[in-house]
């Protein structure tokens, strides 16, 4: 389990806020399979939200099925990230967590993000005016348990694989203790590969800076801003924040995580009491009652089935539908189709992966919702498949 503060999540795995595609349906769909700990919002603009605009009230939807949930805020003014998070408390953030590892130049360029890298008064000094708010908009005893709820929705479409509890689902995170909405930072392991390299990197350094200013745990990126997506995770680079911190403060890890395998890998590797999942969960959104069920018992359910994966997909669709309008919806499922069809290859006799590009096709070309709930029946009949699969497509997706 993992301790936030005064939050006990009911597993130590958290679904990563993910530049343009962590929105309320997906993350409902990762919930839905169970195994999630905490779900985080697409990163945030504080001053968005102030000003109310339509983008970043969209991005900060969550809804009472959404427990508990992270609110990511990105900037480097103090005291406008402060007010930023109040209006997170205010808007049911469970988690309030400052961006420090975005290496996309239209966030660094405005000295956010992994900028904040190369200038660690400035990260801390926002650090601390944002616990300060926080503190000052503690939560009531009957508003926490409402914040929490109870992570069993009915009906749920998942499967535990035969595990009892093993998914982590029906069991709602608990608050031990009184207190405010726990800040985190989430940051890489410093700007210039150079640095980390010669043994120079900022980040154990900024988190224990962070933990005496109050904030309740880290999340680090096993890469510079200089790798960008490029490359392996680094895992000492994450162990040395682990040992910085000498347990004041819980570390997850973060980077690389595409099966069960590779997080038990980081644990052992770096002693991070969490890790953090985001590429991995585009194509695989079960992976967090996967990696959970392999964490607690050795052992991993039975891959979802054709129809079950296909269900994920419908499921997604109607609640993007739901949740935001048919033009939205059309838009998030042809640039997503790639990411949901990746598991839906079979191999065929020759050893070879079938190919279902006819499949994404008919759904990047559909003309409405009609059309996609056709392709996906048809797909189910056994049709739009046929020849080789070609190499992997490039998704554009960036783990925040």
């Amino acid at each position: 389990m993992l301790r936030i503060g005064p939050i006990q999540l009911n597993t130590n795995l958290l679904l990563a806020p993910i530049a343009g595609y962590c929105d309320l349906a997906f993350r409902m769909v990762c919930r839905e399979w169970g195994g999630v700990g905490l779900a985080c919002t697409d990163l945030l603009s504080p001053q968005g939200l102030l000003r109310g605009t339509a983008t970043s009230l969209d991005l900060a939807k969550t809804n009472d099925y959404d427990k508990p949930v992270g609110m990511q805020l990105y900037g480097s003014d103090p005291e406008i990230m402060a007010q930023g998070a109040r209006w997170a408390v205010e808007h049911g953030a469970t988690v309030v967590d400052i961006n420090m590892g975005c290496p996309v130049d239209k966030v660094t360029k405005k000295d956010g993000g992994s900028k904040l890298l190369t200038d660690l008064s400035r990260a801390v000094a926002i650090a601390k005016r944002v616990r300060e708010e926080l503190d000052r908009c503690p939560l009531s005893a009957e508003e926490w348990a409402h914040r929490l709820g109870d992570a069993q929705r009915p009906g749920a479409a998942h499967a535990c694989g035969g595990h009892e509890h093993a998914c982590g689902e029906g069991k709602a995170a608990r608050v031990l203790g009184s207190g405010p909405v726990p800040l985190t930072c989430k940051m890489r392991l410093c700007w210039h590969t150079s640095d980390f390299e010669t043994g120079n990197a900022c980040s154990p350094h900024l988190a224990r800076m962070l933990a005496d200013v109050g904030v309740a745990a880290v999340t680090v990126h096993g890469r510079t801003t200089e790798d960008k997506f490029q490359g392996s995770v680094r895992l000492a680079g994450i162990a040395a924040v682990v040992d910085a911190v000498g347990g004041a403060i819980p570390v997850i890890g973060n980077g690389d995580v595409r099966e069960p395998e590779d997080a038990a890998n980081m644990i052992l590797e770096t002693g991070c009491e969490g890790v953090m999942i985001g590429r991995g969960a585009l194509s695989t959104p079960w992976i967090f009652r996967d990696t959970w069920s392999y964490l607690m018992t050795g052992r991993k359910p039975a891959p979802p089935s054709e129809a079950e994966m296909l269900a994920t997909i419908r499921r997604f669709f109607s609640l993007m539908l739901e949740q935001r309008d048919e033009r939205y919806a059309m838009f998030q499922i042809r640039r997503r189709i790639s990411w949901f069809a990746k598991r839906l290859q079979r191999q065929l006799d020759n050893g070879k992966m079938e190919s279902v590009k006819p499949f994404k096709e008919a759904i990047r070309l559909a003309d409405g919702p009609n059309a996609v709930l056709d392709a996906l029946a048809r797909f189910e009949a056994g049709e739009l498949r046929g020849g080789i699969e070609p190499a992997a497509e490039h998704s554009g997706a960036e783990p925040i």
